[in-house]
């Protein structure tokens, strides 16, 4: 099985989609698939279509009655954040794979080809449908050879929040980013209609400095954690209205790890999981949601708060980007004498240091004066040359935000709530009045309060 697996990861960075459908004239890296926004009519029932923010939702075609989707097993290189790209297996050009989206009741027919130099199989997870369609290979179906076409074909029988992913020599083809979302809508209406209904895949790989591809046999040292397949800053902002009602809904397909989601600003209740609805008797407020690994959580709320709020795993190493986890342990070391002489041996560590940090002339820089503790982990480093960071690395720690460097990463990103919402476009950053804002205290406020 092991070697088996090697040649299928080495076998997957040759012209692999050349394979397949002929009409398909282009390798997968060199298409480009943008998103399209979710139309604003809403589905039969009052369902408001869903929206997958850095993704996509997988269309389809009506025939005879039938709603027909094409998935599109392939290689693609994809970028987690500026700065770190990855040669992953996706879906249809992307990862992770389109949403899928269709009504309860609905009889659906999926093609699935597969353009890999390894056989795959599609597991539809959480849906209840014939043994012979549920996908897991050498089980239920045969694998899908490369090259070859299947069909999966039932009627939705519930509606609710699913997944689908490989189910075929899965620590390989999950770590490689063969996973997706399937949410299927009630064909009543049932509860409060939603103004926004955000869809997010919650994943994590792993990828050292310098590596192109995810490493399928790392056990616990995941160092990108991805909302939607993107690491912040690489994360789009959730943009909503001020008392609009939102549903957002998680689902954890990552290797070994749950996710603690926490929310900034409002309480939410868990209306779903991917076995059913929660009775509204069964719901209590939160601001912190358990995403088990395998699971589907959905959440509603009012946004009934304006400003920016964050949005992310409560795991601290989750909202970081390819952090090592073998170096020592510097808090309270004074660096001064080892920066001195590392800044004689290698230049670029003083070409990584921000030029608002230069020292005085004269003088040596050191790790001190250097923002966030040091460029490889934050700002510096993404302010560096080229050549001062490893090819393919980006910072462990954020980007730029209205009031400085904001220090995280991965699995993080913004729901920013606004009055007078024209449009789901990015807004900028939200101006809190000067009465709201925290500031530094003033030596008479601190003489005022005792404060000394």
């Amino acid at each position: 099985m092991t070697t088996t697996r090697r040649e299928m990861l080495a076998g997957a960075a040759a012209g692999a989609a050349f394979l397949g459908l002929a009409a398909r004239a282009a390798d997968a890296d060199d298409k480009k698939h943008p998103a399209a926004p979710a139309p604003k009519t809403r589905h039969p029932g009052g369902h408001l279509p869903t929206t997958t923010l850095d993704g996509s939702t997988l269309p389809y075609r009506v025939v005879d009655g039938v709603k027909v989707f094409h998935l599109i097993v392939e290689p693609v290189r994809h970028e987690f954040a500026k700065g770190l790209v990855g040669h992953c297996w996706g879906f249809n050009g992307e990862v992770h794979g389109p949403t899928i989206e269709a009504i309860e009741g609905d009889r659906i027919r999926i093609y699935v080809t597969n353009r890999l130099d390894a056989p795959t199989s599609m597991h539809w997870h959480g849906l209840f449908l014939p043994n012979g369609m549920d996908g897991v290979g050498g089980l239920s179906q045969r694998p899908i050879d490369p090259g070859e076409t299947f069909r999966y074909e039932y009627t939705l029988k519930q509606h609710g929040t699913f997944m689908y992913h490989s189910h075929h020599d899965e620590m390989t083809q999950m770590a490689m980013g063969l996973m997706g979302m399937f949410v299927v809508h009630p064909r009543e209406a049932t509860g409060t209609k939603v103004d926004h209904d955000f869809v997010y895949m919650l994943s994590e790989w792993s990828m050292d400095p310098g590596m192109w591809r995810p490493n399928p046999n790392e056990m616990s040292d995941f160092n990108i954690l991805t909302l939607n397949g993107k690491a912040f800053p690489g994360t789009s902002p959730m943009v909503v209205g001020l008392g609009d009602r939102v549903r957002i809904r998680l689902g954890n397909l990552s290797a070994m790890d749950h996710h603690p989601v926490h929310l900034h600003g409002v309480a939410f209740k868990v209306v779903a999981t991917d076995g059913g609805n929660i009775p509204e008797p069964g719901q209590w407020p939160e601001t912190t949601v358990l995403v088990p690994t395998g699971s589907t959580r959905t959440i509603e709320f009012i946004a009934d708060n304006p400003g920016d709020w964050a949005f992310h795993c409560h795991m601290t190493h989750h909202v970081m980007n390819q952090m090592g986890h073998n170096v020592p342990n510097l808090l309270g070391v004074d660096p001064s004498a080892f920066d001195t002489a590392l800044m004689d041996h290698v230049p670029e560590f003083m070409e990584s240091m921000d030029e608002a940090q230069a020292p005085e002339a004269g003088q040596k820089p050191t790790m001190g004066g250097m923002k966030h503790g040091g460029g490889h982990a934050g700002h510096g480093a993404s302010a560096a040359k080229p050549g001062a960071r490893p090819k393919n690395g980006i910072p462990m720690i954020g980007g730029d935000g209205p009031h400085g460097y904001i220090t995280m990463g991965g699995m993080f990103t913004i729901l920013k709530v606004r009055e007078h919402l024209e449009s789901t476009k990015d807004p900028g950053w939200y101006a809190n009045t000067p009465e709201t804002q925290a500031k530094p205290a003033t030596d008479d406020e601190l003489k005022r309060d005792g404060i000394g």
